[in-house]
């Protein structure tokens, strides 16, 4: 028979909260691992009542939910928090605010709705700032990915590496109608594997060669359910 650990079963969860937080500045380049343990640190200093799971090694009940890669920007970032007691929403983002460092920002709490956050996050759009590249160079590799029907590119893993389709996924790209450096435009929709937007740029430098020496700067605006190719909001009750 397994063994058991002493004491008293935790409490139940009476309560779900989902979270959507920043991640900015120098903190884009925290990987997802550290911003778990900063959640959990802020948590035990904003005393918010969390759940916990059973067994010898009990952890606080958090979800998370398609993070951004390491080195990107994104203002829309989701977790899932099981909570013991019941809280009022915002004054538990004023107090998670206050204990998250500088550029990990939280900028709405809510109740959660039915169903699974996961399932809500079906497509993400991405703004990406193109520092030393030609304009007409961008528009013209932007067009030309876009009369393409599969466009390969190798994605480094631990096991070595992998061809994905930079081309399906994508929904929509297009050159901002801005001044200044030339920006693109991303809606991609969630795959498996996730193609993310250092992938289209090498499928844009390998039919256009619009990259420089400089680093692009992509930033996530949203993510959420996808309807006629609009990312909308995966907190809203309906899908």
């Amino acid at each position: 028979m397994a063994r058991q650990p002493d004491g008293p079963p935790p409490p139940p969860v009476v309560q779900k909260l989902r979270l959507q937080y920043a991640k900015r500045g120098r903190l884009r380049f925290s990987s997802h691992r550290d911003f778990q343990r900063a959640l959990e640190r802020a948590l035990r200093r904003a005393d918010v009542p969390m759940a916990y799971s059973a067994g010898f090694h009990p952890h606080p009940k958090i979800s998370f939910a398609n993070a951004a890669p390491t080195g990107t920007a994104s203002e829309a970032e989701y977790v899932e928090l099981s909570l013991a007691e019941r809280c009022d929403p915002e004054a538990v983002r004023r107090a998670l605010d206050e204990s998250l460092p500088q550029g990990l920002d939280v900028l709405l709490v809510v109740e959660a709705a039915p169903g699974a956050l996961a399932d809500r996050l079906e497509a993400s759009e991405w703004l990406v700032v193109l520092p030393g590249t030609e304009r007409s160079a961008v528009e013209s590799a932007v067009a030309q990915f876009l009369a393409q029907e599969r466009v390969d590119v190798e994605r480094l893993t631990k096991n070595g590496p992998r061809t994905l389709d930079a081309r399906e996924p994508v929904v929509s790209l297009a050159v901002e109608p801005t001044t200044g450096e030339p920006t693109i435009r991303l809606v991609v929709r969630h795959v498996t594997p996730t193609v993310r937007p250092n992938e289209v740029l090498a499928a844009l430098e390998m039919l256009g060669g619009v990259l420089s020496e400089q680093a692009a700067q992509a930033t996530r605006l949203r993510q959420g359910p996808l309807r006629d190719g609009v990312v909308g909001d995966p907190l809203t009750v309906s899908a």
